[in-house]
């Protein structure tokens, strides 16, 4: 598995490191190949062997990417090619992924021709277009970042209404605008900000690279080469800086950094006293995944600070018996991966991967592709059964979720132990696929649980209930054995296997019919208490004797 952090690196301590250049062989060759495949670059045999036409894509990609052309794959090569998802396209450029483009294009409005595959006049106005549209300058270009914006759920079509507000014109009649020629008179303009606009780690390159390492050099906490290039000595500058301003010190140059850099004055140089670090907040979350039901349960705190409050259950797929899930505790590093690759097992990809421990992950279902209609149906179909070599996976959804709110420090139980709860699996089956989009189908809102009240009376009349019967008689059953300790399961308020049980272990130890069938007698044993104790009537409030 060759995973990318969430802004689009790859780890490194996952993936062994060598150049590679004419005449190496390996399997690093294969999956250097492999990835020059992907992207379009390369169209030999995946042969594990670095030959001529593995140098020339490699060139090519390195021209493409404003690298210096070797021919080698030097670290710096690697690292660019395994963390990004698209190669640069323009004028000239042919293939699948200009078909993509052609394709995307059309759906947001912006393209009219035939998807030809072939970059021409026609795609270039479109992609100018769309450029225009998002407030870009209008290079024709399709670059990565155009391609990440244009694939995207944010990508803006060519009708969509953008609304701009106009600066206001000063009033020149109103006596709050003022003219002033004394220059000690007026307060000085702050400032322009500088716009955070994605993250930055090791392997980014580009402007924004530059401008971290122009304003590290100007602080004195950097000497390297200002070269876009976000290498060791940017990441170990980035770092110092963290470390000496009290901020999270990861060595990535997320929003807070960036705005302590470059948008603030409050600066603490590197010779000056650190500023303390700030007070780390508590871990919001903790994350249990149950074998024996596949299901994945996502914990909140109480008052207590416990984990007990349920904030989101999850069908999954945990690995088969050939291939289990690593059983016990684990704290997630805050490694994460927008799209990560399985090499062992025929490359195929997945989306919103975020580390467990050194060989497990949570993931998305299977693509065969970075394109996500490329979707595996039946990986999808198979959430709900061990099907993974090791792995939890979920739906896109879900696994966004986690990416996206569980971090460093979150506690992850995998267990073997707890009881089979056929309703609470149940209550999690997935919905069929929508293929138009390859996401499951959108399902009218659930029905509000019913107001179950301790020590009342249950829907009348009492009436016969048994498996497969759902309502909000069941609901009440479901609880009230629960109270008692005979329901373990979730109150689904549908009668299956686990009500059954618990019905019947009610039952034997009342002395009653042991059938796991919850008869009138036996509902009326169950809510004895509650049958004998009539509702007390209103108290009618007295009328107040009007004042004299």
């Amino acid at each position: 598995m060759i995973p990318l952090d969430e802004y689009g690196n790859v780890i490194e301590d996952v993936v062994e490191a060598r150049e590679l250049e004419f005449g190496h062989e390996g399997n690093d060759v294969s999956e250097l190949q492999q990835r020059l495949t992907d992207l379009h670059y390369y169209t030999g045999n995946i042969s594990g062997r670095f030959r001529e036409g593995t140098r020339a894509a490699i060139r090519e990609f390195q021209e493409d990417f404003g690298l210096e052309v070797t021919g080698k794959a030097d670290m710096q090569t690697q690292a660019l090619l395994f963390s990004t998802l698209y190669r640069p396209l323009q004028y000239g450029s042919s293939g699948e992924d200009v078909k993509r483009l052609q394709t995307r294009l059309t759906e947001l409005g912006y393209y009219t021709g035939k998807i030809s595959g072939n970059f021409l006049e026609g795609t270039r106005a479109a992609i100018e277009a769309f450029q225009s549209k998002i407030g870009e300058v209008p290079t024709g270009i399709a670059d990565v970042d155009v391609q990440a914006l244009l694939y995207s759920g944010d990508a803006i079509s060519k009708h969509a209404k953008v609304e701009v507000t106009p600066t206001p014109a000063p009033d020149l009649d109103n006596e709050s605008f003022l003219v002033v020629d004394d220059e000690s008179l007026v307060t000085p303009t702050p400032a322009p900000v500088v716009e955070f606009k994605k993250s930055l780690a090791r392997g980014s390159t580009g402007k924004s690279v530059t401008q971290v390492q122009e304003r590290l050099t100007e602080l004195g906490y950097y000497d390297g080469p200002v070269s876009g290039n976000f290498m060791v000595h940017t990441f170990r500058a980035v770092k110092a800086f963290q470390q000496q301003n009290g901020l999270k010190v990861d060595g990535i140059i997320g929003e807070d950094t960036w705005n302590i850099l470059f948008n603030t004055t409050d600066i603490i140089m590197p010779d000056d006293t650190p500023r303390p670090t700030a007070t780390p907040t508590p871990v919001p979350f903790a994350i249990t995944v149950d074998v024996n039901n596949q299901v994945t349960t996502v914990y909140g705190r109480d008052e207590n600070g416990d984990y007990t409050v349920i904030i989101r259950q999850m069908l999954c797929s945990t690995g088969t018996k050939s291939a289990p899930s690593d059983v016990g505790d684990w704290v997630l590093s805050g490694r994460t991966a927008r799209w990560c690759e399985f090499p062992k097992w025929g490359f195929s990809k997945a989306q919103y991967w975020t580390k467990i421990n050194g060989s497990i992950a949570f993931h998305s279902v299977i693509y065969n592709s970075n394109d996500t209609m490329d979707l595996s149906v039946k990986s999808y179909k198979n959430l709900g059964k061990r099907a993974s070599h090791g792995c939890i996976r979920l739906t896109v959804a879900d696994a966004r979720w986690i990416y996206e709110n569980c971090g460093k420090g979150t506690v992850v139980t995998i267990t073997e132990d707890l009881p089979k709860d056929p309703e609470l699996v149940a209550s999690l089956k997935l919905p069929p696929l929508n293929y138009s989009n390859m996401l499951p189908q959108e399902t009218p809102e659930p029905t509000a649980e019913p107001n179950y009240i301790s020590g009342s009376l249950p829907p009348l009349p009492l009436e016969k209930m048994k498996v497969n019967d759902s309502s909000e008689a069941v609901y009440w059953l479901q609880k009230k054995l629960t109270e008692l300790g005979y329901y373990t399961g979730k109150c689904s308020g549908t009668y299956l296997d686990g009500t059954k049980a618990a019905v019947k272990a009610f039952q034997e130890a009342n002395g009653l019919d042991a059938n796991g069938v919850a008869t009138v007698k036996t509902l009326e044993k169950l809510y004895e208490q509650e049958l004998a104790t009539p509702t007390p009537a209103p108290t009618e409030m007295p009328i107040p004797t009007p004042q004299p």
